[in-house]
């Protein structure tokens, strides 16, 4: 057991090993605060990596609501084998890349690498692919992944939340299917997000 310990602490920073802490925590015990803390020290650079990406603040911010969702969904799985870091950033670079190819956007920053806790490089491979017959199978897992929360909404929300995540409308085309003002929508849309990103961290109560 003192051997394992050693190797861990060889092998892994101490920040690693308080994410597999937390990790066990949120796990085996369903606590609230182990999600909540491990979304608090990713949050911010999950999301400067997919603003890189996507170059829009909007969708960066829809996209790291998706990512860390994913991440706490299959939370079970993760092995420790490798940092939670590098599992979570690497969720949230697939899930942008499946964004970018469906919105053709165009942008080197796919490119770049992310070095985890232990000074690692993380790559980003991006394959050379058009969309296929498996673009819509996304599309529904991820409706799926979003269904989990937003019918834990606020009813008034619930709208503005399905049309831009499961119908993936503009914040243009949003204000124009409600007849409502832009900057209501986007003020709408941001709260919208807040009360998901409680739901994600496990904090329902405050729904």
């Amino acid at each position: 057991m003192e051997e394992l310990e050693n190797l861990d602490k060889k092998q892994f920073s101490e920040k690693a090993l308080e994410d597999f802490r937390l990790i066990d925590k949120a796990v085996k015990e369903n606590d609230d605060q182990a999600y909540a803390e491990l979304m608090k020290r990713y949050n911010r650079p999950v999301y400067h990596m997919i603003l890189k990406m996507v170059r829009n603040v909007d969708d960066a911010e829809d996209l790291t609501i998706e990512a860390f969702a994913k991440a706490f969904k299959n939370l079970h799985r993760f092995k420790k084998d490798y940092t939670f870091s590098t599992w979570l950033f690497r969720i949230a670079t697939n899930n942008s890349i499946d964004f970018i190819r469906k919105k053709r956007l165009e942008t080197l920053s796919i490119h770049s690498s992310y070095t985890d806790d232990n000074g690692d490089a993380v790559s980003i491979d991006v394959q050379d692919q058009r969309l296929d017959p498996e673009e819509e199978a996304i599309k529904l897992q991820k409706i799926d992944l979003m269904r989990m929360f937003v019918t834990r909404l606020p009813p008034k929300y619930q709208r503005l939340v399905k049309l831009r995540y499961f119908e993936e409308l503009s914040y243009e085309e949003i204000a124009k299917e409600l007849e409502a003002p832009l900057g209501t929508v986007k003020a709408q849309l941001h709260r919208a997000r807040e009360l998901l990103y409680d739901l994600v961290k496990g904090k329902e109560q405050h729904i």
